[in-house]
């Protein structure tokens, strides 16, 4: 069974991310990163909500070891975070796709 910083290795490689890389996100030095990876530091609270973040997860993906998220689910975090002028840009792109889809049928 994995566990939470297994779960965190695995998502980091999966996004061919570098410890170096997460670290800065985290604002935390690459070895104490590493060290929280091998699960000899603990996880704060704000740094499960940063790695949820980064990874696209939720963040009881990634405490509970559950499903990762659809892309759906990831898609809402992002679309939710833009003003209304890009998601409605979004939209007209989504309408377009659709009906271009719907011709080729």
């Amino acid at each position: 069974m994995e566990n939470v910083y297994e779960k965190i290795k695995e998502l980091r490689n999966r996004l061919h991310l570098s410890q170096d890389y997460v670290a800065k996100y985290l604002r935390i030095s690459r070895s104490t990163y590493t060290q929280m990876e091998n699960g000899k530091r603990k996880l704060l609270a704000d740094e499960v909500a940063k790695l949820s973040s980064l990874f696209g997860v939720s963040t009881d993906s990634l405490l509970n070891n559950t499903e990762l998220s659809q892309p759906a689910t990831v898609f809402a975090r992002s679309f939710e975070k833009l003003d209304q002028r890009d998601q409605e840009e979004i939209m007209n792109l989504i309408r377009f796709k659709e009906q271009i889809k719907s011709q080729r049928m």
